[in-house]
């Protein structure tokens, strides 16, 4: 029997996303980190956004960040206000002086429709970052 698409053996669904700038990857993860970039791709924080500590944005979002890799990864807990489960995300900038490549990838989603839901919105903060970014390529 055929899975549907973005099932997992282990760990529900799940989701990818990446895209490549032309831009240094050190300018890149500085840009997801800041301010303005966490807005984006996280949201308004309410509380502090550090290793193992809670956190919780504006609009609902909260988790715990688990992992944190300056220039590398970041590996947290996300869970939307109106989800009953905690999914596992990550998001990754790999890269050199001449590009960067960004990665979202997000699992232990419940079902499809949970994935098609964050699929909506990894690709709409993916524009944005795209806009945002434009500006800065060399």
């Amino acid at each position: 029997m055929e899975r549907p698409i973005g099932q997992t053996k282990d760990v529900g669904f799940q989701f990818g996303l990446r895209k490549t700038f032309p831009i240094p990857f050190e300018q890149v993860w500085d840009f997801l980190f800041s301010e303005d970039g966490l807005k984006i791709w996280l949201g308004e924080l309410q509380s502090i956004f550090e290793i193992n500590k809670p956190y919780h944005t504006k609009d609902g979002v909260e988790g715990k960040v688990r992992v944190f890799r300056p220039y590398s990864h970041i590996r947290l807990n996300w869970k939307k206000k109106h989800w009953e489960n905690l999914s596992t995300l990550q998001v990754r900038v790999m890269g050199n002086p001449k590009k960067a490549t960004i990665s979202f990838h997000q699992e232990k989603l419940l079902n499809s429709e949970q994935r098609t839901e964050m699929k909506e919105y990894w690709n709409k903060v993916m524009l944005k970052l795209s806009d945002e970014l434009a500006g800065k390529e060399q």
